[in-house]
């Protein structure tokens, strides 16, 4: 089947599609020729709430549903709502899954979170070892309402032989990406601090942390087609990681970040935040074998679209 004739007169519902990773699925998803594309936008639909769910589900009757909305942020701001991101992520996630299996959906894409992996998992990550330990604990009630939806998943196949699938992405970075410090992620976060103390001639930037932990980076534009490619060839129960097989340390990140972005200050490491996970490495077999998925973009230039973007949009604000 190709890519076009799988699409062909699906209507598809994209939770989060007004979302960084959405506004991306959402132009795979035209380029593929899909005509009906349904985006719940928040101001009309609270997808934390069963009433807004059916609603939405009437509005849009959906063949294909891409759940990608979800309450997201760094360490910051999992530390100061860890009620919050457990409980809106579970809600949304668990009812409208339980909703699309009553409307006999064809196919329910959910999205996962690398913070469902253990704290001290064997690097490379692997799929079948996520649950043998507890989640890092400044993101656990994250990555646990994430988790659940894999056990969701699982059950509703089993019993139901509904197809839903769970992907389970690694750090997403890209043009559009969340740059408001408070809820940040590390990649946004360093090129707005860089960008900014440049341009104000600051002679140092602050630093969570101690540089110690790594990281594994997939760019926005991967990771979308990634899902697609899910989409359109998976259909099994067991979970799948989306990530490009690269790790970084967060000290080697930030010296790169300040090389392509010009920043020379000084780097200034506040040892007194948290580290967050010691290391984070996906292995990507799984997805390659079973629907041949692979990153495209590098690192670098992945970066430099990202920050020539940043900069494009900050010169735009003055």
């Amino acid at each position: 089947m190709t890519e076009q004739s799988f699409w062909h007169n699906k209507r598809v519902c994209v939770t989060g599609g007004a979302g960084f990773l959405g506004s991306f699925v959402c132009k795979k998803l035209e380029e593929r020729g899909v005509k009906e594309i349904f985006i719940p936008k928040i101001e009309d639909y609270d997808l934390v709430q069963k009433n807004s769910i059916i609603q939405m589900l009437d509005d849009s009757k959906p063949d294909i549903i891409i759940h990608l909305a979800a309450q997201v942020g760094g360490i910051g701001a999992n530390l100061l709502h860890p009620a919050d991101f457990f409980y809106d992520n579970l809600m949304m996630g668990v009812q409208l899954i339980h909703e699309a299996y009553l409307r006999k959906i064809e196919k329910f894409v959910a999205l996962g979170t690398i913070c469902a992996y253990p704290k001290f998992a064997q690097i490379p990550f692997e799929e079948d070892n996520i649950w043998e330990g507890y989640p890092e604990e400044t993101n656990a009630p994250y990555g646990l309402a994430k988790k659940m939806l894999l056990v969701q998943s699982q059950a509703y196949r089993q019993q139901y032989d509904f197809n839903s699938i769970f992907l389970l992405p690694v750090n997403l970075y890209g043009p559009r990406d969340n740059f408001r410090p408070e809820s940040s992620h590390v990649i946004p976060a360093l090129i707005k601090k860089c960008l900014e103390a440049k341009a104000n001639n600051a002679p140092s930037i602050e630093v969570w942390g101690d540089g110690s932990p790594t990281r594994e980076f997939l760019f926005v534009e991967d990771a979308a087609e990634g899902i697609l490619l899910a989409t359109e060839k998976y259909n099994k129960s067991e979970p799948v990681n989306l990530g490009s097989g690269m790790e970084i340390s967060i000290k080697d990140l930030v010296i790169l970040v300040a090389k392509l972005t010009g920043f020379q200050g000084d780097l200034v490491w506040d040892t007194s935040k948290p580290n967050g996970q010691p290391r984070r490495q996906l292995s990507v077999e799984r997805a390659y074998k079973e629907f041949g998925f692979k990153a495209q973009i590098g690192f670098e230039e992945g970066l430099r679209r990202t920050i020539d973007w940043y900069q494009a949009k900050m010169d735009s604000e003055k």
